[in-house]
């Protein structure tokens, strides 16, 4: 975050009253923002000698910026991670990320318990949260391969992803989206979805920084709050979830509310064209659907100009220098047209997974590829269109939700003999999670299922929202567990349901 942070300290001299952020506490100019980074910096220095790897709680707020420009100026690395993160999740972050210090809320360091033995109190830093932090030598950011940002983000493997980015993959998806979207120095940007992920923390929180724009923030989502800042504020741009952006439509009084924004980044779910374009035409905007991973930054875009056919029954097209293929199933490229592994290669490729206190290096192909475990196709001008995924996943709302584990963690209940989990479709979240179990003895409803997890410590966003008790899982001809067959009983149980509560 070196280049970020000297741009920032530069601007704050030249014109110190700019406004950086806007978020619930109101506007912070420059000159506050760097004042506050100068004080983190200064403190750890105090402690620490060499330059660190700091865990931030990151919050939609002047806070997550103020933090990044501090570890910036100390040459660190910053990792960023949701407040509402669990104790197992903190546990993990501390396995692979091993950082040097801490900054957090007293809410959130009580919940992970942070160790005083290993991460004593340093002092008080952004309003009143603890910095906790080893003193000495750190371990240095050599071990980082020029990251910079680590995020924890949901994974298709059970565990979560910690991807490490480095300052000139950040740099690159962020100028790619200005450029494409047409964003000019001053432009508001939105940062609504939580900073905690690589891709907001990147297009919501680095972008307007590095643009010289104002971030606009809102610190907990709400369809009705997000309506009234992006109107009020005139934001430009920003950057939604498929589900959110549906849901702003769904707003009393959003009918042409956001006609200030020259577009609007969707992408991270399942999209319906139709959907979508009801939205923007009742919202006034323009909606941009992309493609993207946190291992490889927001890779496909389209652009506003672009036929609306285009802009969102498609997903858009490589940044300029990425490039995308479509192979078979021996890593051939496929003609035009044809469905294949969807494949990736760019200057936004991540530096690998933090695992052990160092990145785990990416498994590429031998030219160079990353594979998305998307399915996809080509088309013939250029553009990519998703049809689905290889992986076993459910994305709701944007995230990505492991079956396997939810199935393990389900399985792990006292009388549950078997369970097989899949999506049911939610027009709003594009996909919910749905247990068939099978029980062993006494039946147990959703609440108690639930109560179970709670107690095992399973991240809530993870909880299946429905569980419906069967005879037996479907099976194949040789016994084993047909998906198809389990997707297709789960929608009509859902329907069933949804039919008898209207009754």
């Amino acid at each position: 975050m070196r280049m970020l942070a000297q741009e920032l300290v530069e601007r704050a001299e030249r014109a110190p009253d700019v406004v950086a952020v806007i978020d619930g506490e109101g506007e912070h100019t420059l000159r506050q923002v760097v004042a506050q980074a100068r004080e983190i910096a200064d403190l750890l220095e105090q402690v620490q000698s060499g330059p660190p790897t700091v865990l931030v709680q990151a919050d939609n707020s002047w806070r997550t910026l103020a933090a990044a420009v501090a570890v910036g100026l100390r040459g660190g690395l910053i990792a960023v991670v949701s407040g509402h993160a669990a104790r197992s999740e903190y546990e993990l972050a501390l396995e692979d990320i091993q950082p040097d210090a801490v900054i957090a809320s007293p809410q959130a360091l009580a919940t992970w318990q942070v160790a005083d033995a290993s991460l004593p109190a340093a002092g008080e830093v952004l309003g009143g949260w603890p910095l906790r932090a080893a003193p000495g030598r750190t371990r240095g950011v050599e071990r980082w391969d020029g990251g910079v940002v680590i995020a924890m983000t949901s994974g298709s493997t059970g565990r979560p992803k910690c991807v490490v980015q480095s300052e000139s993959a950040l740099r690159y998806a962020g100028r790619a989206t200005i450029d494409a979207v047409g964003l000019h120095p001053g432009d508001p940007v939105g940062a609504l979805v939580p900073l905690s992920s690589v891709a907001a923390f990147c297009f919501g929180l680095h972008l307007p920084a590095m643009l010289g724009s104002p971030m606009v923030c809102l610190d907990k989502w709400s369809p009705e709050d997000a309506v009234a800042l992006l109107r009020d504020r005139e934001v430009a741009w920003t950057m939604l979830v498929p589900t959110m952006a549906l849901q702003l439509s769904l707003v009393a009084g959003s009918a042409s509310a956001l006609s200030s924004l020259k577009a609007m980044t969707v992408g991270g779910g399942p999209m319906n064209q139709r959907a979508l374009e009801s939205a923007e035409r009742h919202l006034d905007t323009r909606f941009l659907r992309v493609f993207g991973m946190s291992e490889c930054l927001g890779h496909t875009t389209p652009l506003p100009s672009d036929p609306v056919d285009v802009r969102l029954g498609r997903d858009g097209r490589p940044f300029p220098g990425t490039e995308v293929r479509v192979v078979d199933a021996h890593g051939r490229p496929v003609p035009d047209g044809e469905v294949g592994n969807a494949q990736v290669r760019g200057p936004s490729m991540f530096v690998g997974y933090a695992r052990n206190g160092a990145p785990r290096p990416p498994e590429l192909t031998p030219d160079g590829f990353l594979p998305t475990g998307d399915l996809g196709v080509i088309n013939d001008d250029g553009t990519l269109t998703i049809r689905g995924r290889e992986k076993q996943i459910i994305i709701r709302g944007g995230r990505n939700i492991d079956i396997n584990e939810v199935e393990a963690s389900v399985a792990a209940i006292p009388g549950i003999a078997q369970v097989c989990v899949v999506p049911v479709p939610d027009d709003l979240l594009g996909e919910r999670a749905a247990a068939l179990v099978v029980f062993a003895g006494a039946e147990l409803g959703l609440d108690e299922v639930r109560d179970q997890l709670r107690a095992a410590d399973v991240p809530k966003f993870k909880w299946p929202e429905f569980v419906y008790a069967v005879p037996a899982l479907p099976q194949n001809r040789v016994g084993k567990l047909n998906r198809n067959e389990a997707v297709a009983l789960a929608a009509q149980l859902a329907t069933a349901a949804e039919a008898s509560h209207g009754d």
